[in-house]
């Protein structure tokens, strides 16, 4: 049964920066090669940290000159906020985004799964663990915390499944239906998809304001792959930051909250790895 088609794709080389758009990709086991294949360390409190704790990632670009390698972390060029370009193994890339920053990190390939200490979480910002969560989550007081249990255990301690920089899983989906549902119910906010960073975005040919939550706990084939969807996604302070003509926006998270429990988009795993492009049907 068909219930849509794939409208973009997205590859997204350095965590937590904005990325580039693809006519076509051939998925494996971990998604896109080469999306989120460098990530910025903390020098200062230490471990892996995306835009939740560097909002200034999302001011910044990365893409690839040339196909990337299908595992590992191909060079990958950056645009920093000032418009200079540097690339990822230049010998000042670290002392360019510190600078950016203003703090001092590092940037790193993909490491090993079996080096637990880089990929352990850094220490909390806040000495209650709630706090922290309503700071990484954009939530206030009076509204709920995403139910965290659903998700892989090893994400208690580390940062990432061990082996990628994925907050949880390989691919992330959203459809333009669900995107406009919430334009039409938030108008003075800008869902713009720029602020959710999906892998895949779908037009469905469902008439359900968010299509994707029927696809949870099913296989979808996408032209020549097979992909099993998880889970929603929870979103977190990243949907509501200012970069590029995107202002600051903290009601988008009031409004996701109010609409959707805080959700927006689903999780996804490669059953059977393969070619898709703009325009594949899924079925």
């Amino acid at each position: 049964m068909s219930i849509g088609n794939l409208e973009s794709i997205y590859r997204y080389p350095v965590k937590s920066m904005s990325g580039e758009s693809l006519n076509s990709v051939t998925l494996n086991a971990n998604g896109i090669p080469g999306d989120r294949a460098w990530a910025a360390r903390d020098e200062v409190q230490g471990g892996i940290r995306g835009a939740k704790k560097f909002p200034g990632l999302m001011r910044m670009n990365a893409r690839y000159a040339s196909q990337p390698a299908d595992s590992g972390s191909s060079p990958a060029q950056i645009t920093l906020p000032n418009g200079a370009k540097a690339g990822t193994g230049d010998v000042d890339i670290n002392e360019k985004l510190s600078s950016a920053l203003e703090h001092s990190v590092t940037l790193w390939p993909l490491m090993p799964e079996d080096a637990l200490d880089h990929y352990r979480r850094g220490p909390s910002s806040h000495d209650d663990m709630e706090t922290e969560l309503r700071t990484i989550f954009g939530r206030t007081p009076d509204e709920p915390l995403p139910d965290l249990s659903v998700f892989p255990k090893e994400l208690v301690e580390f940062e990432s499944p061990l082996g990628t920089y994925f907050d949880a899983f390989p691919l992330t989906l959203m459809t333009t239906q669900s995107l406009n549902t919430m334009q039409q119910r938030a108008p003075e906010s800008n869902f713009d998809v720029r602020r959710f960073r999906p892998n895949l975005l779908i037009n469905s040919s469902s008439s359900s304001p968010f299509p994707e939550l029927e696809w949870i706990g099913k296989t979808i084939t996408i032209g020549e792959a097979v992909i099993d969807i998880t889970l929603q996604c929870p979103r977190c302070s990243m949907t509501t930051h200012g970069f590029d003509d995107l202002p600051k926006d903290p009601t988008i998270m009031r409004a996701l909250v109010r609409e959707a429990e805080g959700n927006l988009g689903v999780y996804a795993t490669v059953r059977q790895p393969g070619k898709i492009e703009i325009g594949d049907k899924l079925r």
